[in-house]
């Protein structure tokens, strides 16, 4: 079969084509009004049929819908007494209002008067405490008849343990109108985070089912999936059910796609990632492979389904500058995005975004963008620099220095965030630099953390839709289980972790997956009695785990505690066999530097190269400008490249040391708390 992998970013749609055995790139402007359009062109220009053709896809309408808050309008049904439960949520300040003596208040999630309250209430222990009643079924339906909702959350207390109440208000409701119930989201404790899962699913479900509605329609026989944001691809149909599962969707491909470029280049995937794009930049740690967490936060709301662990900033290649009443100059978060875009795109824009500054410094070649296709208006970018630094009094090279220099902090900030305040040095780290901004900052990035190791793989401007090629069909599933571990015996985890496993080969082998084909991992969450935190660690036996969690807590904390350890949650993750797909061996097209352009700071001429140019032995010192179809690289002095055997670009700083093939790095089977893997 043909397969493409698809990321609909901000400013850019991204394909990667697998086609008998060779790999072909795209980009076309996305169109955030529609998305599926961008999408549509780009298949069109790449001349492919959709009957027949594979196409999984990083889709950010769910999380656009978080973001500018233009979900469906959701009635949220709790116990009695429990209605304003989202509201009032964990009263935990953001980190920004500590200290306010009169914060702001924050808007609830759902507005009171969509917030209903019944019956159907359960104790801890599983005994009713209030029963459902036919009087609460046919106020329900009654509520919804005046109120007029598009979708219904369902979140009642402790349904985790018996979701008969839930089921029946769910066939109560009357034909078309969506429901998401917390037993079938996210059945585990801890009712703020499971109505918060809950009310995100209801509200951005009938959104995504739309979005992918229009796309399946465009795509007659398509066999279409969309990645999770657990870094799992789940066939469109099943998709709307799982809509809060999509919100780091095409991050989470990136993050796969920089992994698979490092393993099939000889590199042990142990990586500091950033993969700055045109409106946002997202940095991770990879160590092995991509982490999962399940305490992520999305626009400020705890998302406890598993994602993939990242940081998110708002500085990408289309932020926006702009200097405050202070007089001081500013950078993101508020992006150009596709419409208008950069100034320099010529599309109506009048505001320099990072791109501006970059191209102004002569770092991007007008003449080279994507490959030839676009070109960039200098000019118009340099007097719209000149508009913004006139009041500082400084020239539009030094504004667009000031701009790059501000932009890479806040990724400095980022990438610190999620390694030296989690305990790793990232000069352990190889920097992994994708998007297609990201190779024009790497160098810089580097050399802030004083890391002498990068890597900028190969197709890097559209490497998450590389990466969604090599993500496998999978599921993550999640059941509560509370308990003391000593008191349970091995045989009777094992069916039950058996019996998840079985539900999620069964929603597999619906999507005409071979069963036999599927790998199955187990883990249980754990945590000492009286503690609220849990360490996830990988199934073997109770004997096992009760040490293995003592020594995991001391690696961790410091520290052991003479307490009984319990079990809360049980997971499983399902996934199929990789897509075999292999990246051709690179090769050169030798010839020498295409032409030369004046860097700011730099007396000489700079040479233009095209990345395809440069041989795999070969080594090029910087400063140069290294290009390729969908992503500009500024090699910096004082710094080296060369490409690896499949294409992969490896830099290092001073020209010294070598970048030798890694040995896999032995993994740990404890995780930090809300990691899962």
């Amino acid at each position: 079969m043909t397969l493409i992998g698809i990321d609909t970013g901000g400013t850019f749609t991204d394909f990667v084509l697998w086609q008998a055995g060779r790999i072909r790139v795209h980009k076309v402007l996305s169109t955030p009004e529609a998305p599926e359009r961008a999408i549509l062109q780009g298949i069109a220009e790449l001349g492919l049929d959709p009957a027949g053709l594979g196409v999984v896809h990083g889709s950010t309408v769910a999380t656009n819908a978080v973001l500018e808050g233009k979900g469906a309008r959701t009635l949220y049904v709790a116990n009695r007494g429990l209605e304003d439960l989202l509201a009032i949520g964990r009263q935990a300040r953001p980190q920004t209002q500590l200290y306010a003596l009169q914060p702001p208040p924050r808007t609830p999630p759902v507005p009171p008067e969509l917030c209903l309250g019944t019956g159907g209430r359960l104790a801890a222990d599983g005994h009713w405490v209030e029963p459902l009643t036919a009087l609460d079924l046919e106020d329900v339906r009654a509520a919804v008849a005046r109120l007029a909702p598009e979708s219904v959350a369902i979140n009642l207390l402790f349904s985790y343990l018996d979701d008969s109440a839930e089921r029946a208000l769910a066939e109560a409701l009357p034909p078309g109108v969506f429901v998401a119930r917390s037993s079938a989201v996210l059945p585990l404790a801890g009712e703020y985070e499971r109505g918060i899962a809950t009310w995100l699913d209801a509200w951005v479900g009938p959104v995504v089912a739309r979005y992918l509605g229009r796309l399946a329609a465009g795509l007659p026989g398509a066999r279409l999936a969309v990645m999770q944001s657990s870094g799992e691809a789940v066939a469109a149909d099943q998709t709307a059910r799982h809509a809060a599962r999509l919100l780091l969707s095409g991050p989470a491909g990136g993050l796969a796609g920089a992994a698979f470029a490092a393993t099939s280049g000889g590199l042990a995937p142990r990586l500091l990632s950033f993969d700055m794009g045109g409106t946002s930049t997202d940095v991770a740690l990879i160590d092995g492979e991509p982490r999962l967490t399940t305490a992520g936060h999305v626009a400020g709301f705890p998302v406890a389904l598993p994602m993939v662990d990242m940081h998110t900033i708002g500085a990408g290649g289309g932020s926006l500058a702009r200097v405050d009443a202070g007089g001081v100059l500013l950078v993101g978060p508020e992006s150009a995005g596709a419409v208008p875009g950069p100034v320099c795109y010529g599309r109506g824009g009048q505001e320099p975004t990072v791109t501006d500054a970059n191209l102004v410094l002569g770092r991007l070649d007008p003449e080279c963008f994507l490959g030839g296709r676009m070109r960039l208006d200098q000019e118009a970018a340099r007097r719209a620099l000149g508009r913004l630094g006139a009041p500082l009094g400084l020239s539009p090279e030094e504004t667009a220095l000031g701009i790059v220099r501000i932009a890479d902090e806040q990724m400095v900030r980022a990438l610190r965030v999620i390694s030296v305040q989690r305990g790793h040095d990232p000069r352990d780290f190889v920097l992994a630099s994708f998007g297609g901004a990201g190779g024009l900052h790497v160098c810089a990035l580097a050399e802030s953390l004083d890391m002498t190791r990068a890597l900028v793989p190969v197709h890097a401007g559209v490497l998450s839709a590389l990466g969604m090629l090599v993500t496998p069909a999978g599921r993550t599933l999640t059941r509560a289980w509370l308990g003391l571990l000593e008191t349970l015996e091995d045989a009777v985890i094992e069916r039950a972790l058996d019996a998840l496993a079985g539900e999620g080969v069964a929603e597999l082998v619906r999507e005409g997956l071979d069963p036999a084909g599927l790998g199955i991992e187990r883990s249980l969450d754990l945590r000492y009695r009286g503690q609220s935190h849990t360490l996830n660690l990988a199934w073997s036996s109770v004997a096992e785990l009760i040490e293995a969690f003592h020594q995991g807590h001391a690696a961790l904390y410091g520290h052991r505690l003479d307490l009984p350890v319990e079990l809360v949650d049980l997971r499983v993750r399902v996934r199929a066999r990789r897509v075999a797909l292999t990246l051709s061996p690179a090769e050169s097209t030798g010839g020498a530097a295409r032409g030369s352009l004046r860097v700011h700071g730099i007396h000489d001429p700079v040479p233009v190269v095209a990345r395809e140019s440069l041989a795999p032995a070969g080594v090029l010192t910087g400063p140069a400008v290294i290009a390729d179809a969908v992503s500009t690289t500024w090699l910096a002095p004082g710094w080296s490249a060369s490409r690896d055997g499949i294409g992969n670009l490896v830099l290092v700083r001073g020209g010294n040391e070598a970048m030798e093939p890694d040995q896999p790095t032995m993994q740990t089977s404890v995780r930090r708390p809300g990691e899962v893997r």
